[in-house]
């Protein structure tokens, strides 16, 4: 085989994204089916949603629905359901036509929104640990990542708002919120979202919220930034199917906002995927339709998984952080004599045959996120017990 030749000694890969690489979640799952290890380190359901909504799916297959290109917002069925949805929930209008967009998942919302609504150099304050794809993101488009770390306290992680606002400068344009919170499961209270909501229209800034997790809150509950006061003008509000309705793979995401900001958005997306999921996007239609009980049965259903996990970890020696919405559990190693969380996460599955995800790959400050490691829930109740068993062997 040939060896690629440069004209120059410049890298092929753009600078912007060198530093990221192979993401953790390749590594290690790579090691969990090396090992034959439980992959507890990425967060996919090890089950399908419901039945009806796979025939759904297969329904609009057969029958020729989607399978050409879709409209590029999406289907007027689902930017539909995704209206009443956010009517049903939170009391929110959005008029499907000019205000919903459909996109891949919402990994693909929200790189469409970064790239559509910065300008390099603009600053992004986002919410430290923070999903991976958020720097990838803001690095692609050029701008700035200016983290603000929730901090460990009294068994949980909490947002420090007079950091958050002393993070804000001349360059700030976004602010970029993700609760429920992915890796710490901290959800916003309605206070703290008011606050927010208070700094974002005081100083004028446009805010991207991910609210992917927004079913899976166990105490409490889910409050969209947008329905606050001024906020509904200046928010993009993402969300999608894959944690809701357990078809991660079908990547069904969407955006909900003004039309102004809803345009720019679909000027990057359209560029990017075009259009996705034709077939998908009419289950989920019927999805978001789905009873309450759907909903109540699967956050209880994850509850007992969290508690479930969470023993587990306790019992083993790690210091919990039981999560409040996600799925989730974030441990310290610290009590375990460990302080360096990568180390322990590719040491683990020799040690007891299972695989979790270093925190500090979720972090600009290393060192922050050092001794933290995150565990899935999402998986068989028979899974989790077979963990748990094996965590023992980790007990001091």
């Amino acid at each position: 085989m040939s060896t690629p030749v440069s004209s120059s000694d410049r890298p092929f890969l753009n600078r912007r994204l060198a530093a990221f690489g192979t993401t953790i979640f390749a590594e290690m799952s790579a090691l969990a089916t090396r090992t034959g290890s439980i992959n507890l380190g990425q967060g996919f359901p090890d089950t399908d949603g419901p039945r009806e909504i796979a025939r759904a799916a297969a329904d609009a297959v057969l029958t020729g629905l989607g399978n050409q290109y879709p409209p590029g917002p999406g289907i007027p069925e689902l930017r539909t359901a995704i209206a009443a949805h956010q009517q049903r929930f939170y009391g929110l209008e959005y008029d499907p036509d000019t205000e919903v967009l459909v996109t891949a998942g919402a990994t693909e919302a929200i790189a469409a929104a970064l790239l559509a609504l910065l300008e390099p150099g603009d600053e992004v304050i986002a919410l430290e640990p923070f999903y991976d794809s958020y720097a990838a993101c803001i690095a692609m488009a050029g701008a700035v990542r200016v983290p603000v770390t929730l901090r460990p306290h009294a068994g949980a992680f909490v947002l420090d708002l007079d950091e958050l606002r002393a993070a804000v400068t001349p360059r700030t344009r976004l602010l970029l919120l993700n609760t429920p919170h992915n890796p710490t499961g901290t959800v916003l209270t309605p206070a703290e979202l008011a606050a927010v909501a208070e700094l974002a229209v005081e100083r004028d800034l446009l805010v991207v919220t991910d609210e992917v997790y927004e079913h899976l809150v166990f105490e409490g509950s889910h409050t969209p930034l947008a329905g606050f006061p001024g906020m509904r003008e200046r928010t993009v509000t993402i969300s999608s199917a894959g944690k809701t309705f357990s078809f991660t793979g079908w990547k069904v995401g969407w955006v909900t906002a003004p039309p102004e900001l809803v345009t720019a958005v679909r000027s990057a997306k359209q560029f990017l995927t075009y259009v996705s999921s034709g077939p998908f996007q009419y289950a989920i239609a019927q999805a978001l339709a789905l009873p309450d009980t759907y909903y109540d049965t699967l956050r209880a259903d994850l509850a007992a998984k969290r508690d479930l996990l969470a023993g587990g970890l306790a019992a083993a020696g790690f210091e919990v952080f039981r999560p409040q919405g996600t799925y989730f559990v974030t441990t310290d190693i610290t009590p375990l004599g460990e302080k360096d969380g990568l180390a322990f996460c590719r040491a683990l599955p020799e040690r007891c045959g299972v695989v979790a995800i270093p925190n500090q790959v979720f972090y600009d400050d290393k060192t922050a996120g050092a001794a933290q490691v995150r565990w899935a829930f999402c998986k068989q109740t028979s899974v989790l017990e077979e963990a748990v068993t094996r965590l023992k062997r980790l007990a001091p």
